[in-house]
């Protein structure tokens, strides 16, 4: 079982998420007949594991869990926390800070009827990774001329800091380096549809990682604000 991913947007703010995987992309039509391409994720069903209490714990969180995974694979600890909540041992668990924990129950099951087409949502997963990547893939370069006196290094960052002052590369510079395969948020994805009975919700554009991927949908943190 994956460790347990604490994520906060603030104790006031009442936040729905599920965990899902992305199955993939496809296209579809609206209402207006306009193709628009979308991605489907498979969420939930999620359990709840335990509800966390500002008298007991010091704030309001709601855990929940999510995918199939051998009960052998679950260390001693895992299993009694499972075990505490009656349910059956899950794979991910991920713990959501929210102001409404009270109104959740352990061992509820949470389905993709929590999301409503239309709204806006924030996806969170792990991006695909390139591996080691040049300046002018990983933070958009223009590199350098293609002639006039430019010899074998049209694709290198140029000046990276002065000489003997300060005689050193200042930190945060940006250079080539391992690229990719890192936690990330898309922000305000609109929910085109959701299969409630399936299971299936359908988000517009792109949403990060790859195909099979875990990732978390929750209400949008900056939308909520419209």
């Amino acid at each position: 079982m994956s460790s347990v991913n604490s994520v906060s947007q603030g104790a006031a703010r009442e936040v729905r998420g599920l965990l899902g995987e992305k199955v993939g992309m496809t296209q579809t039509w609206d209402d207006q007949n306009r193709l628009v391409p979308v991605t489907v994720v498979k969420a939930g069903p999620c359990v709840v594991t335990q509800v966390r209490t500002p008298e007991k714990d010091g704030y309001a969180a709601v855990q929940i869990a999510f995918g199939a995974i051998d009960p052998r694979k679950v260390n001693k600890p895992d299993q009694g926390h499972f075990a505490k909540a009656g349910v059956t041992p899950r794979r991910y668990v991920i713990e959501l800070r929210t102001a409404d924990a009270a109104s959740y129950t352990t061992g509820q099951e949470l389905t993709a009827g929590v999301f409503e087409a239309g709204e806006d949502v924030d996806v969170t997963a792990t991006s695909k990774g390139k591996g080691f990547a040049g300046v002018m893939k990983r933070h958009g370069f223009s590199g350098l001329r293609a002639s006039h006196g430019v010899e074998r290094k049209h694709r290198s960052p140029g000046s990276i800091g002065a000489c003997a002052t300060p005689g050193r590369v200042f930190k945060g510079v940006r250079m080539a380096g391992r690229m990719g395969g890192v936690r990330v948020t898309t922000q305000n994805v609109t929910v085109h549809s959701v299969d409630a009975e399936k299971g299936l919700v359908l988000l517009k554009g792109a949403v990060p990682g790859a195909r099979g991927g875990m990732v978390l949908i929750r209400n949008a943190a900056k939308g909520a604000a419209k």
